[in-house]
């Protein structure tokens, strides 16, 4: 968006009216005065000293440099940028910026100059933009319209490049050798928020690519499919590739029709073909920003202009209202409750964020844009003003959408600014929450806490009213008459519309709650109760993907349910909650078990904080407590606390179904009941220990927790892998109880007693699934481990693959200090120097070996596919055990973290580290699902639909088909960076 001249007002200094606040302890002086002191130039220097003694320039860059090191490396690496950014108009400066970039792309002899030109324009505009952002010298408009038009920029001229060069071989014979886009048939739809002028700061760029094979000029014999496929490629490449200077944009094809077998170049008859019979209405949305950026402009347009009655339809049918429904359902999370967490808080998909304002808008432009064409706009704010102007939306309404649009983009890209990535989750700890605060520059995380929650409640509000006044589902699949006898050709027709494979069956189960005399359902008002719910029922098993699925686990809940007429009413009472049972009945059979046996955990829904903050340790502490409390005999106690374990596990499972919790806040939130768990009965079997056989002198024990658990990365079905360690006087060999045991046995005893406090099944099942092999000498060594042994085989028996799985070890119960020790030990362990050549080759000798035992084929086995989890957590292990010596701050449990860590020291190529770091996360949000919904594996080819369109939410993508093809090109390129850190497999 170019800005007019009426719009610029003076030098950006002289414009700055916000500033961060430092962190507690930090002053601008020393952070000014560190960052003067690396610079080399003598006039850079003396140029930024006048600027800083400015006020709120030196607040500006004092609070740059504290809070972002992806702006602080930008300021350090061109300071002399910095300062002419300060000292000149940002408009002008943005401007001239565009026209060096321009000029240096189209004198530029290859791809590689191409692309190290523009990463130095985007790297600039990174820095201009964000001190136009952050001093508040140009409105959100301004600040995503010079994000857009860098994007649009690097695209065309990289287009104009390759283009050129194809010219230039005789391939291509363009009609005006100067501009060989033009009449190319070559064109390249910005979708999204590119398309839109609304980029965000660290944004992927969406990009669709056809051709118009009529139109492309190329010379007789050559094809343009070919050539186009292999230019798009070198696009994206030029585009994406990460070198010292950074990277230009992260580009994402994948929006194209049937991304998992086409190619990234579609002809335009294909395109239109494929729009005009399977498209589908998340398309016709994305559709409403797409806009040609760069390649024939023209033809561009002429292709968009043949896709408008795909996206625009002059009458609204109830086909679209249920399609409408079905993409609000897609992203809805469970409403009704006063409670919202601000740790971990995902402002773009969480509730009240930046989606529900543009699904809010964007649903009605498709409802009402087909006869009302003043509502093609694609950007979200103007949309929003044609909605109101067209009766659509209240003025209200609109004007609290609009503001906290504008504030949650605000902290979108100050999230983004700390450190380039594309994250839109607040930080899960309170104290990184205070940083972000101070960063937006709030006083601390209370104040901006409140601002946050003002903004995100009106979204919400508004967008759980977007379809009052559209015609009710009822309206849009037909009636429904379940009771009839025989049954009415109008309900089955309408039941297998609604997506019921045996619409017969349906009603016969209907029937038989009706007729029910044992039971609960023998109650005549329970009866009359299932009957009136019966096709708000059917109706919410309909849009789970798979309708006769859930219906068979609802049948379950009823018939097993003690007090069904209560369980009725709390679901008549909570449309909401039916909603949400329903989508757990039919996606997710793990939790639709646990539900079938544990009912009354569905009170704990209805408590308004369910949707706040995760229980604390402190909270799990007190309620763990609280429930062996009620245990009126020690055999009771296992069966409370499984009770209260699977409860916990379901209340955290519900939250990440209902997307209110991230993937990485669930593993922890599984890791910590785990953990305290394990931490009670751990205190209960030692005392019973001490009951039966006595003390040992100067005993003490620790647990250590290895693998999922170490890591804190626990799924619902995750096993705990443990280690008992223990010490005692070395005089002392024997307990002083009535009943003594040698040590070793004494603390093999205790170890066989955790184990079958956590594992063995009750009336109320098993707990978890405990594994003991991750200790020293594996299954045929003793199932406790004396310290000085444990120190000893580590030094030199155990093999790297131990140390492997030792990086992930975590003391999570110990005796007064003895965690400490232990601590230490592994510590001395992992940052032992090693043979670089030794440990890779054997950290491939061991990845090979699990290949050939677990296969590496199954895309969807993501733990051991090539490219899978495995791979990841074997690069952030071999980092450790590599480089742990030099650079011991390296050494984590979490594998996210190692990652990031190796990427600020620099262990790993930065494209490498990228690579790895998007991977892990998209994994970790799969595994999250698949585990919480099904206890096997995940076949797509018989997954249920809702399934798969949870996965997809999962993984923020349209729909499962970008999915697949998008964990297709994962897998490739975590096994490339596993080659290029670890090595060859």
């Amino acid at each position: 968006m170019r800005m007019e001249k009426s719009d610029r007002n003076g030098k950006l200094i002289d414009r700055i009216a916000t500033a961060p606040v430092l962190p507690k302890g930090m002053t601008a002086a020393k952070l000014l005065a560190g960052y003067l002191a690396g610079i080399d130039d003598a006039n850079a220097v003396a140029g930024l000293e006048t600027c800083f003694k400015a006020p709120k320039a030196r607040a500006l860059v004092a609070g740059i440099l504290a809070h972002s090191p992806f702006l602080t490396s930008i300021a350090r690496h061109d300071p002399l940028f910095l300062l002419s950014a300060l000292d000149e108009p940002p408009e002008d400066c943005f401007e001239r910026l565009a026209n060096e970039a321009t000029s240096e792309c189209r004198a530029a002899p290859d791809d590689a100059a191409v692309g190290l030109a523009l990463r130095r324009f985007r790297s600039r505009v990174a820095l201009l933009v964000a001190m136009a952002d952050i001093g508040d010298v140009w409105p959100l408009e301004a600040i995503t319209g010079a994000l857009t038009r860098t994007a649009d920029l690097a695209v065309s001229e990289a287009v104009g490049h390759l283009l050129r060069e194809l010219a230039e071989a005789g391939t291509l014979r363009p009609a005006d050798p100067t501009a060989p886009e033009r009449c190319s048939g070559y064109i390249v739809l910005a979708m999204g928020k590119h398309g839109a002028h609304e980029l965000n700061y660290s944004s992927d760029i969406d990009l669709i690519v056809f051709f118009d094979p009529d139109k492309a000029p190329f010379k007789p014999g050559k094809e343009p499919q070919p050539a186009y496929i292999r230019l798009t490629q070198r696009l994206a490449k030029i585009l994406q590739e990460r070198t010292a200077d950074g990277y230009v944009f992260r580009t994402d094809l994948r929006l194209r029709p049937d991304p998992g077998s086409t190619a990234i170049a579609i002809s335009v008859p294909a395109a239109l073909h494929y729009y005009e019979t399977l498209g589908q209405t998340w398309e016709r949305s994305a559709f409403i920003k797409a806009r040609p950026c760069a390649g024939d402009i023209d033809a561009g347009v002429a292709f968009l202009r043949e896709m408008e009655p795909f996206v625009w339809r002059r009458y609204l049918d109830y086909t679209a209202v249920a399609d409408v429904h079905a993409m609000k359902r897609q992203i809805h999370a469970f409403r009704g409750h006063d409670a919202l967490a601000v740790e971990g808080h995902n402002i773009k998909l969480g509730r009240g964020g930046i989606r529900e304002i543009e699904f809010f808008v964007q649903t009605q432009q498709l409802i009402a844009g087909g006869r009302n064409p003043s509502l093609r706009v694609k950007d979200t704010l103007t949309g929003l003003e044609r909605l109101r102007e067209a009766g659509w939306v209240k003025p209200d309404t609109r004007e609290k959408l609009e503001q906290a649009y504008r504030f949650l983009r605000k902290v979108e890209h100050r999230l983004q600014m700390v450190a380039d990535e594309q994250t839109h989750s607040l930080p899960e700890a309170a104290e990184d929450v205070e940083r972000i605060a101070r960063f937006l520059g709030y006083k601390g995380r209370a104040q901006f806490a409140e601002a946050l929650t003002a903004e995100l409640r009106p979204v919400e509000a508004a967008y759980a009213q977007l379809f009052e006044s559209l015609p009710p589902m009822s309206e849009v699949k037909g009636n429904l008459d379940l009771l009839a006898d025989p049954p009415k050709s109008s309900t089955l027709a309408a039941l297998a519309d609604l997506g019921f494979q045996e619409p017969p069956a349906v009603i016969a189960t209907v029937r038989a709650w009706q007729g029910a005399r044992t039971g609960g359902l023998r109650a005549r008002e329970a009866r009359d109760r299932v009957a009136e719910l019966a096709p708000a029922l059917i109706e919410a098993l309909s849009r789970t993907g798979d309708a006769d699925l859930g219906l068979r686990a609802f049948d379950r809940l009823l018939t097993r349910h003690s007090q069904p007429i209560e369980l009725l009413a709390l679901l008549r009472a909570h449309p909401d909650l039916l909603e949400l049972i329903s989508q757990i009945l039919g996606s997710a059979p793990r939790l639709a078990d646990l539900l079938g046996r544990r009912a009354h955990v569905l009170d704990a829904l209805l408590e308004p904080d369910f949707f706040g903050d995760l229980p604390t340790d402190a909270d799990l502490v007190r309620r763990i407590a609280a429930t062996i409390a009620l245990a009126r005999h020690p055999e009771e106690v296992l069966d409370r606390v499984r009770i209260f374990g699977q409860e916990q596990l379901f209340l955290t499972g519900v939250r990440v179904l209902a997307g209110t919790v991230s993937a990485e806040a669930a593993g922890q939130a599984f890791a910590r009941l785990a953990e305290q768990l394990i931490v009670a009965l751990y205190r209960i079997v030692s005392d019973q220990m001490i009951e039966a056989h006595g003390r040992i002198k100067g005993m003490r024990t620790a647990v250590l927790a290895m693998g999922k658990l170490g890591g804190r990365e626990m799924t619902a079905g995750s096993d705990l892998d443990l280690i008992l360690l223990y010490d005692h006087d070395p005089d002392e060999y024997s307990s002083d109880g009535k009943r003594p045991l040698v040590g070793s046995h004494y603390f093999a005893r205790l170890t066989q007693r955790l184990v079958s406090a956590l594992s063995v099944p009750t009336s109320e099942g098993v707990l978890y699934d405990v594994d003991l092999r991750l200790r020293p000498s594996g299954r045929s060594g003793p199932v406790a481990t004396r310290l000085e042994s444990f120190r000893a085989y580590q030094a030199n028996e155990a093999w790297t693959w131990e140390h492997m799985a030792l990086t992930r070890a975590r003391v999570i119960a110990a005796s007064p200090g003895f965690g400490e020790e232990v601590e230490a030990a592994i510590r001395e362990v992992l940052a032992a120097k090693r043979s670089p050549k030794r440990t890779l080759g054997d950290v491939i000798d061991m990845r090979t070996a699990i290949a050939e035992d677990k296969g590496d084929d199954e895309r969807w086995d993501l733990k051991y596919v090539r490219g899978g989890l495995i791979d990841i957590e074997f690069v952030a292990q071999a980092l450790q055990l590599v480089h742990g010596a030099k650079h011991p701050e390296i050494l984590d449990q979490n594998t996210a973290r190692v990652l990031d860590k190796a990427a600020q020291l620099k262990l790993v190529k930065a494209q490498d580290g990228d690579t790895l770091r998007a991977a892990c996360r998209l994994y970790q949000r799969l595994t999250q699902i698949i585990r919480l919904c099904l206890v096997d594996g995940f076949d797509p080819s018989t997954a249920a639909p809702g399934l798969k369109r949870l996965l997809a939410r999962a993984g923020e993508l349209p729909d499962f088909a970008i999915l697949d093809a998008h964990v297709s090109e994962v897998q490739k390129a975590v096994r490339k960076a596993f080659v290029q850190i670890v090595g060859p497999v």
